[in-house]
């Protein structure tokens, strides 16, 4: 935790100069900042829902002063956005089992898993219903799927290459279709979907696949 100054000194020592992406070293100082306010910014979302997110509670909360908090991010929208960009980084590789219906179902037990944990699945709905009505979360939101969505389609192009799956499937609308109805369970019901709902929707992409619905 990065302490705030003792009563009498300086309220804040000269902010860093913002460093060129890419030359942050693992470990330093700027890292260490935003590890602790990404932290606190996704404590925030889960428990208390977008509305109370507040950039000076974030930095108080994460030990940082204000001054750098306003610096590098600059809105809530701003902080939710790197919120999910590192959420994007660090999620779990894809799984390849040596068949699309396998590497799917892998792909689906994984959306449940994260939907049924209580911090990641209360972080995101909040931050789907912020994007709602925010068109900066929204788009950090897209980005966020563009990414995971990118990371799985290679399985599909391998099942097509394997010849499970016709020639021209597109490969990104099949692993949506696998999250997407496990999504609406979560925002209709508020119930987490379970492992039996992830083995349906990765076979039912599997099906819609193979009759050629992603064709196109």
């Amino acid at each position: 935790m990065i302490a705030e100054p003792e009563p009498g000194t300086t309220a804040e020592p000269e902010p860093e100069p913002d460093p060129e992406p890419g030359t942050v070293r693992p470990g330093g100082r700027t890292a260490r900042v935003r590890t602790a306010v990404l932290r606190v910014a996704g404590d925030v979302l889960a428990e208390q829902g977008f509305a109370q997110l507040d950039l000076a509670d974030v930095a108080r909360r994460a030990g940082v002063g204000k001054t750098t908090v306003y610096r590098r991010w600059g809105s809530v929208t701003g902080l939710v956005a790197d919120l999910l960009g590192d959420m994007a980084e660090q999620s779990l590789p894809r799984t390849e089992t040596g068949s699309v219906l396998g590497d799917l179902r892998a792909n689906a037990a994984l959306v449940c898993r994260t939907l049924a944990d209580p911090r990641q699945g209360a972080l995101f709905r909040a931050v789907i219903a912020a994007a709602a009505c925010d068109a900066r979360t929204a788009e950090a939101l897209r980005r966020f799927y563009e990414v995971r969505v990118a990371e799985w389609a290679p399985c599909v192009e391998q099942g097509v290459a394997r010849g499970e799956l016709p020639v021209g499937t597109d490969a990104g609308e099949v692993v949506r279709a696998v999250s997407a109805p496990l999504y609406y369970a979560l925002l209709t019901s508020g119930v987490a979907p379970d492992a039996a709902a992830g083995e349906r929707a990765a076979a039912a992409a599997v099906a819609a696949a193979r009759g050629g619905v992603f064709v196109g």
